[in-house]
C-alpha cells in the first residue's frame, strides 16, 4: 500500500475529478459504494439538503460541500497566509492484492483520516472530509483544512511518516502485500544489535544503504515527490479537452512516472543488498602487558 499526498489545492472539483478518474457531474449520484467514509456531520443535514429527501449527493455537490468552509470563512489562512485548503491523498494497493470489501475500504479511510488529524475523536467542529473508492485498487481521501469553527486544521509535522507507518499496520491487519522496504528495518536492527553486542562501525556500504533508502522512500523521498508531480500533471492533461500533442504528452509523462517507479524499486533493492554487508568491528583497546618493575640499581655481586 502506497500513500501519496498531493500539494494543497484550491478546488475540490479538481481533486475529486482526479479521484474519480473523470470530471465531476451534476447528474452523477455517488452512493455508499463509492463514498466509503465521510465526516460525521454529513449525516445531520444530508437528507434535508435535497428536495427528494435522499442523502445521495452528486459528485458536483460533494465538491461544493468541501469548498463551502473556504467561502464561509474568507479570512482563514494557514500559518504562511495561504488559502489553498483542499487536502488530497491517494492510496494505492499492490497490483497483486486481493479485492477489498466496502467495510475494509471504509476502515482504511477512517484510520488514515485519524492519522492525518482530519477525524479527531470527539471533535465536533473539525474538518469536512470523505473517501472515494472509484478506481480499482485505489482509495482517495479528500478534506478541507478549514474547520467548521473557522480555524485552520493543524496536522502533524511528521505527517508523511505517520501515514506510511499506519499503512504498514493496515497491511498487516488486513493481510495485504507490503511495500518492499527492508533496508530501514535492517539498518535499525543493526543499530539495535550494536547496543547489546560489541560496538560496530557502520561501513561505507551501510551508510550508502541509508542514503539510498532516503532517496527511494515512497512516503517523503525526493523521487516520490517528482513522480507525484509527473503523475498529477498527466492526470490533469487527461481531463483537458483534446488538443494537439496533449495526448502524446500525457503518455510520455505516464511513461516517465513508470520509469521513476522502476528506479525507486531498483534503488530500494540496492539499499537492501548494501544493508546486509558485514560490519567492521571496532578493534578493542589492547590491555597493556605488565612489565617487571625496573631495578633501582644493578645487582651487585655477592662476596
Amino acid at each position: 500500500m502506497i500513500v501519496r499526498v498531493a500539494p494543497l489545492g484550491d478546488s475540490a472539483s479538481e481533486a475529486l475529478a482526479e479521484a474519480l478518474g473523470r470530471p465531476v457531474c451534476v447528474e452523477e449520484g455517488l452512493t455508499e459504494h463509492t463514498v466509503v467514509a465521510h465526516w460525521p456531520g454529513h449525516v445531520d443535514y444530508a437528507a434535508s439538503d435535497r428536495p427528494d429527501g435522499t442523502d445521495i449527493w452528486t459528485s458536483d455537490e460533494w465538491a461544493e460541500h468541501l469548498d463551502d468552509p473556504c467561502w464561509k470563512w474568507p479570512a482563514t489562512t494557514d500559518r504562511h497566509g495561504g488559502r489553498d485548503a483542499i487536502w488530497h491523498a491517494a492510496i494505492r494497493l499492490h497490483p497483486d492484492d486481493r479485492a477489498l470489501t466496502g467495510p475494509e475500504w471504509s476502515e482504511i479511510a477512517h484510520r488514515l483520516a485519524r492519522t492525518a488529524h482530519l477525524a479527531v475523536p470527539g471533535d465536533e467542529q473539525g474538518c469536512r472530509w470523505f473517501a472515494i473508492q472509484a478506481q480499482p485498487g485505489r482509495l482517495d481521501l479528500l478534506a478541507s483544512l478549514i474547520r467548521e469553527d473557522g480555524t485552520w486544521q493543524k496536522q502533524p509535522h511528521t505527517l508523511l511518516r505517520r501515514l506510511s507507518d499506519e499503512a504498514r499496520r493496515i497491511e498487516s491487519d488486513l493481510r495485504l502485500l507490503p511495500v518492499p522496504n527492508t533496508a530501514p528495518r535492517r539498518l535499525r536492527s543493526a543499530v539495535a544489535d550494536s547496543l547489546s553486542s560489541p560496538p560496530v562501525v557502520l561501513s561505507a556500504a551501510m551508510q550508502f544503504s541509508a542514503l539510498l533508502t532516503q532517496v527511494s522512500d515512497e512516503a517523503d523521498g525526493p523521487l516520490a515527490a517528482v513522480r507525484a508531480v509527473v503523475e498529477h500533471t498527466a492526470q490533469r492533461l487527461g481531463l483537458q479537452p483534446d488538443s494537439p500533442g496533449a495526448d502524446r504528452a500525457r503518455q510520455q509523462l505516464e511513461w516517465i512516472a513508470h520509469r521513476l517507479y522502476g528506479i525507486q524499486q531498483d534503488l530500494d533493492t540496492t539499499a537492501a543488498d548494501l544493508a546486509t554487508a558485514p560490519h567492521r568491528p571496532i578493534p578493542t583497546t589492547a590491555q597493556p602487558v605488565p612489565r617487571p618493575p625496573a631495578a633501582s640499581a644493578r645487582a651487585r655481586p655477592t662476596h
